[in-house]
């Protein structure tokens, strides 16, 4: 039985060897094929060998893979900026020790000057109280000299030099009061030169002790500068690794742009537009079910975005002003949208969208018209959605109805090239072009772009009236002048 046991033990232990490290070896297969097939070239590769299906799965995937990127990428974000931050912190405090201990040592310097000057003085007071000793001294020794030499005169000598016997006594008193006053001087002087002297020692002690506490504020600026150098050092390195991880970040972030763009074209307007025979087609079944001039509707699309070539050159970014981004840049973008007026159905759109399966890219990564500028200051809002370039607001109000009545497909949707067609039929029927003449065409182009001045008249109306006229020639003939071919091609 124990054998048994052992033997089922070596097998699940040999089990393990040989297939776990499969599993793991798998795994890291995977993601290393992930980051090699979602590079942008192996996925526009992949589109030529690839079925829709399977394609729009890759893309789908490499999404969600640089996306799973992108969220790591914002931890080392996080964490390099916070390193900065406490880094950064430590350098200023230690800015702040090192400036504190330059002031100290400063003023500690001009108590030591100061006290140097004092002492100085000190040591000059010392030699003229010397000088006054030396020469009280002198005083004294010759005032001594004469009261000895008095003390040694006979009572003859007294009495034949003086004139009176008092006026010796008198010589000889104030001989004495004189030697006590300079006796008291010369205790005086000695007295200051020992206090000069004391004062002297304490000022050279004080200078001596404060000259030491220089010398410890000295190296402590020292150590400090060299944390402070060795924080810098390190800070340098943390911010090339967070310049490498935002980098990191932006090229991801860029990715999932241009795949988001690849889904969008690939699930609504193809690439680059559609090509102009076919755009002929689709006008053509449209003029039948709105009443408008083919030529004339392929002409607004044509003003608008060369049939679907360019659907617009920012994005959404911020629900509450309307401002965006330029797709190709990322520098802020004012105006993109009308808050008030076209963000809340342009949100409801792309969710309503995406629900029912016809889109998959969020508001924020979706191409709409960008503001137009006038004499370099911001005119009207961009917002402009999908080939015919409706505005939310217009696209809900005006003919998304319509729209859905016709095809019977829920909902309709801006960036369907065939609805887009559709929508522009119905909101020129409702300007007045199915009238089919030159002013009403031109009018209700103008009322199309929202402007009926005479400037908008010249570059807006009067070119699309050229395009429709060129497009009519292809429907008529089958073929365009050179004239047309250089201004529809």
């Amino acid at each position: 039985m124990v054998f048994q046991n052992i033997k089922f033990a070596l097998l699940c232990f040999l089990f393990f060897l040989l297939f776990c490290p499969c599993f793991l070896i798998t795994a890291k297969i995977e993601q290393e094929d992930l980051s090699k097939i979602c590079s942008i070239e192996e996925v526009e590769k992949a589109k030529e060998n690839l079925e829709q299906k399977d394609y729009q799965d890759l893309l789908e995937k490499c999404k969600k893979y640089y996306e799973k990127e992108i969220t790591e990428i914002e931890k080392d974000v996080n964490k390099t900026e916070q390193e900065k931050k406490t880094l950064s912190n430590e350098i200023y405090a230690l800015k702040k020790k090192i400036r504190s201990l330059d002031y100290q040592i400063n003023q500690n310097n001009i108590i030591i000057n100061d006290l140097t000057v004092q002492i100085q003085d000190t040591q000059s007071s010392i030699e003229k109280t010397y000088l006054d000793i030396e020469k009280s001294k002198e005083k004294l020794a010759n005032i001594l000299r004469i009261i000895y030499e008095e003390d040694q005169r006979s009572l003859i000598e007294i009495l034949f030099k003086e004139e009176k016997f008092s006026d010796f006594y008198d010589n000889l008193v104030a001989l004495e009061v004189l030697n006590n006053e300079n006796k008291e001087i010369l205790k005086n002087i000695k007295d200051l030169k020992s206090y000069l002297e004391t004062q002297e020692n304490s000022l050279s002690q004080e200078k001596n002790e404060i000259k030491k506490v220089v010398v410890v504020q000295e190296l402590k600026k020292e150590e400090n500068a060299k944390a402070k150098k060795n924080q810098e050092y390190f800070l340098s390195i943390t911010e090339k690794e967070y310049e490498k991880h935002i980098k990191e970040k932006k090229q991801a972030q860029e990715k999932v742009v241009q795949i988001e763009k690849l889904l969008f074209r690939l699930l609504e307007t193809p690439e680059g537009g559609i090509e102009f025979k076919d755009a002929v087609e689709i006008a053509k079944k449209t003029s039948a079910q709105t009443g408008i001039r083919p030529a004339f509707a392929l002409a607004i699309l044509w003003q608008e975005t060369k049939i679907g070539k360019y659907l617009g050159s920012c994005y959404l970014k911020d629900p509450k002003t309307g401002n965006g981004v330029y797709i190709k840049t990322g520098n802020k973008a004012l105006r993109t949208m009308k808050p008030s007026r076209d963000v809340k159905p342009f949100l409801s759109i792309i969710d309503e969208l995406n629900k029912a399966g016809k889109l998959k890219t969020n508001a924020f990564s979706t191409p709409v018209s960008c503001c137009m500028y006038k004499n370099g200051k911001p005119y009207g809002y961009g917002g402009a959605m999908g080939p015919a370039q409706f505005i939310a607001s217009t696209w809900v109000n005006e003919v998304k109805d319509g729209i859905e009545k016709i095809t019977g497909d829920i909902p309709a949707n801006p960036w369907n090239i065939r609805d887009a067609f559709l929508a522009n039929g119905l909101y020129l029927k409702s300007l007045g072009a199915g009238a089919k003449t030159y002013d009403k065409e031109i009018y209700a182009a103008l009322r199309y772009f929202g402007c009926t001045s005479s400037w908008c008249r010249t570059n807006y109306g009067e070119p699309v009236m050229s395009a429709a006229e060129c497009c009519q020639q292809y429907i008529d003939k089958g073929s365009m002048s050179a004239k047309c071919q250089d201004l529809i091609f």
